[in-house]
């Protein structure tokens, strides 16, 4: 007989006003306004908990920092990663939207240019999680990693359109304008 599975939980922790990181080994993971408070889990229930596991242990395994900061005013991925870059030692970043949509970031690319996105969060799981921070972490060293490997699904669009939408709404609903990034700190408990 197998032991259950630990639920694990996550909140973040508010340190502060999110400043521009001077080491150059760094990876800021950039959130969007309802991550880890509103929603807990993305839309295909990966919890945020693992989420954020899985991209600082692809972060740490190439020998880099990450810290990690919360975007009040937008919930626009390009927009939250882009935030994420100018914030980071390394002009490398990863943004997160609740829903698990991703995007490695670097700080001198234009708002809507990225380094690497992953649109289709029904498809993200604990692995492709890991290899985006992996990546993120490589970019920041000023190595050029290859691409990471993602599944694709022509009907993920129209199985999970609605179910995506409600959730931008809800994720629109928490945005608080005018309020600056906050530097937060992880805090992963067993449920």
């Amino acid at each position: 007989m197998t032991a259950p599975a630990v639920q694990r939980t996550l909140s973040l922790k508010e340190i502060g006003p999110a400043q521009r990181g001077s080491r150059p080994d760094e990876v800021v993971v950039a959130v969007s306004p309802a991550f880890g408070d509103y929603f807990s889990k993305t839309i295909v229930d990966v919890p945020h908990a693992e989420v954020v596991r899985q991209i600082l242990a692809g972060i740490e395994e190439q020998g880099v920092a990450a810290r990690m900061v919360k975007v009040w005013d937008t919930a626009d991925l390009a927009a939250v990663a882009h935030t994420g870059a100018r914030l980071s030692g390394s002009g490398i970043s990863i943004g997160l939207l609740s829903r698990g949509t991703a995007m490695i970031h670097q700080r001198d690319l234009p708002r809507l240019s990225n380094l690497e996105l992953f649109p289709q969060s029904p498809l993200l799981d604990a692995e492709v999680f890991r290899r985006i921070g992996s990546n993120a972490a490589q970019y920041a060293k000023g190595e050029s990693p290859a691409p990471v490997p993602t599944r694709n699904d022509q009907m993920a669009r129209p199985r999970w359109q609605a179910k995506a939408a409600l959730l931008h709404l809800k994720e629109y609903e928490c945005i608080v304008a005018g309020r600056k990034p906050v530097e937060v700190e992880p805090v992963v408990s067993r449920a």
